[in-house]
């Protein structure tokens, strides 16, 4: 693939329905309350009763590359893995790579403990260089100037054999930070600033 094709894809992904269940509805509301109760470090999970370790899994959907990876093992995190994530989650037009910040990776545990599901998250977006995301908000819109993915707080995902609007109401429920729906692209927007919905 040409350089010039990927810039293509990554710019269609750029530009471009199911509800939760009322048993899942609850569950949410139920972890919700217990964040605010207890402090947590990693959403839905109070000290103590946390697992004792935590992995992700992840598919680029621009070089290929998958990783599956246990990143935190009883409170500590582990930096071989986590070298691995920053790897895989790098700019993949520069390859310039970015420390991911341990907060989105726990959101992503989060979010993929709420959908039960092991399948790798397909990743559109990890983290962006300032040149690809100047490239891209010179080709398309609601590419922000200061965006999250230039310091490693954002990423743009698929949940693969769960449905966008899930994806998209799961993170929002967690209340980790921000959540953007692009069902025309195909992918969900979710990071660790502050939280807002788009």
């Amino acid at each position: 693939m040409t350089l010039t094709q990927d810039k293509n894809d990554l710019l269609r992904h750029e530009n471009s329905e199911s509800s939760i269940s009322r048993r899942r509805f609850l569950t949410l509301g139920s972890i919700a309350a217990l964040a605010g109760i207890f402090p947590c470090k990693v959403f839905g999970s109070p000290v103590g009763i946390s697992q004792p370790e935590r992995s992700l899994a992840f598919y680029n959907t621009h070089t290929g590359e998958q990783l599956r990876t246990v990143y935190w093992v009883q409170g500590n995190y582990l930096e071989d893995s986590l070298g691995e994530i920053n790897h895989i989650l790098r700019d993949h037009l520069t390859n310039e790579i970015k420390d991911i910040d341990t907060r989105l990776l726990d959101l992503l545990f989060a979010i993929g403990n709420e959908l039960e599901t092991q399948q790798p998250f397909q990743v559109i977006s990890g983290y962006r260089s300032p040149e690809t995301n100047a490239f891209l908000r010179a080709h398309s819109t609601g590419v922000a100037e200061h965006s999250l993915h230039l310091v490693g707080k954002a990423i743009d995902i698929r949940a693969p054999g769960r449905d966008l609007r899930v994806l998209q109401k799961t993170a929002v429920a967690l209340k980790g930070g921000g959540v953007g729906y692009y069902p025309k692209s195909d992918f969900v927007h979710v990071d660790v600033g502050r939280v807002r919905y788009w």
